[in-house]
């Protein structure tokens, strides 16, 4: 059984702020289609997930670039991202890293430290059919496009001490 079988690649859309809770959110969508996930996640992971999709580079290494950095030293890397499992509205994921160990993590982390390496992130086919939706162009709200192109300039405008 290959380390993917029963998951689904998926690429990070971006971050963004839910009004009126002010509560952090990093969306993926599935590489082969419009599936969509959100994650409500915290501020410090949303602030580095952000600086990592604009490619910001910090003077000191993050946490997550820590995290990277020391699997190295140790003598392996990380291979790929897993979102494991929801329960009770909580995301468990895994770090997959080379010779087959893997590492329990919390969601966002793993998305970070995904960004941090460069590796693909995975989600389970039972994560994504809890907890994952298909936006539908035909039942899109007036508006809609107005609110992706202000979703996409908030994206190029966000600066990661905006969490802060």
């Amino acid at each position: 059984m290959s380390a993917t079988e029963g998951y689904v690649e998926m690429s990070v859309l971006g971050v963004r702020v839910e009004l009126p809770s002010n509560q952090p959110l990093v969306l993926l969508e599935e590489v082969d289609s419009n599936r969509r996930l959100p994650l409500w996640i915290g501020a410090p992971e949303a602030s580095a997930i952000a600086g990592y999709l604009q490619g910001l580079s910090s003077p000191r290494p993050l946490t997550h670039d820590l995290l990277v950095a020391a699997v190295a030293a140790l003598g392996s890397r990380v291979e790929q991202v897993r979102i494991v499992s929801v329960r009770d509205t909580t995301f468990h994921a895994r770090l997959d890293l080379a010779g087959g160990q893997a590492v329990d993590a919390r969601a966002s982390d793993a998305i970070a430290v995904a960004l941090a390496s460069g590796v693909p992130v995975y989600a389970s086919v039972e994560v994504l059919e809890a907890a994952g939706f298909e936006p539908d162009p035909e039942g899109e709200p007036e508006g809609a496009e107005e609110q992706v192109a202000e979703f996409r300039q908030f994206l190029d405008d966000i600066d990661p001490e905006d969490f802060s």
